[in-house]
């Protein structure tokens, strides 16, 4: 009996050979809590595992009466995490941090240290890719109460600023007295507060005889002298001779 032929050798695999074994192709699985990172060697959100994020330490603090906290969570965020983290610790900051006297000079820094990490997390692009959904940011900071809260007493105080100024310039300063004018005194002599009436009026009770505007120059024996402020720079005294 003839004996079969022995097999042929195996075919090494090459670029027209058989493939060594079965290739799988399908979808990759998305970055999560256990695929790999697009970018290896970084990591995503610490909330949701979303990519991109940025790294960021936001902060907050309380006042305490006595005590205060100073707190903060870091990162890295993606941007919906980064913005609802920025959104509620900078909320409750306007809020619980004016309760002490250290607290009204580190809530307005804290304040403001928030916002580099608000602007690094509206530069990202949305999140995707996470082990779980990212925070919902919210509304602004501005919409809420307790922003509201703390913008009307600012927008008050403001306001008042202002007010303040327009009476200052509606109201007039003391009378800039010159030689010729009568005066009345409706105050002490201690206690100035000189008026300037018609000359023809019975409610004249002095006229300025002349200003001490000069070295030497004096007042008569029986004048009165005018208090400085109501001279023309603040400095210059007037002689008030009495009309009875």
């Amino acid at each position: 009996m003839a004996t079969p032929p022995p097999p042929p050798p195996p075919q090494a695999p090459g670029p027209y050979g058989p493939a060594a074994g079965p290739v799988f192709t399908g979808p990759q699985q998305p970055y999560g809590a256990y695929a790999a990172h697009p970018q290896p060697g970084r990591y995503g959100c610490s909330l949701c595992g979303s990519w991109p994020a940025a790294p960021a330490t936001v902060r907050g603090h309380q006042g305490m009466i006595v005590l205060a906290r100073f707190l903060s969570r870091r990162g890295p965020f993606c941007r919906d995490c980064g913005l609802a983290t920025y959104r509620g610790m900078s909320s409750d900051t306007l809020w619980q941090g004016w309760w002490s006297p250290v607290s009204l000079f580190v809530t307005p820094v804290t304040l403001l240290m928030n916002l580099g990490p608000r602007a690094a997390f509206r530069r990202l692009a949305p999140p995707a890719g996470g082990f779980r959904p990212p925070l919902d940011p919210g509304k602004p900071l501005w919409r809420r109460a307790p922003a509201l809260l703390f913008l009307m007493p600012v927008l008050l105080v403001v306001l008042a600023v202002q007010t303040l100024l327009v009476l200052g310039l509606l109201v007039d300063g003391p009378a800039q007295l010159s030689v010729g004018q009568c005066v009345r005194n409706e105050g002490t002599w201690v206690e100035q507060d000189l008026e300037v009436v018609s000359c023809d009026s019975s409610r004249a009770a002095y006229k300025v005889t002349g200003l001490l505007d000069t070295p030497g120059a004096h007042c008569a024996p029986l004048d009165y002298v005018a208090d400085p402020k109501y001279g023309p720079d603040d400095f210059t005294s007037a002689c008030l001779t009495p009309l009875h």
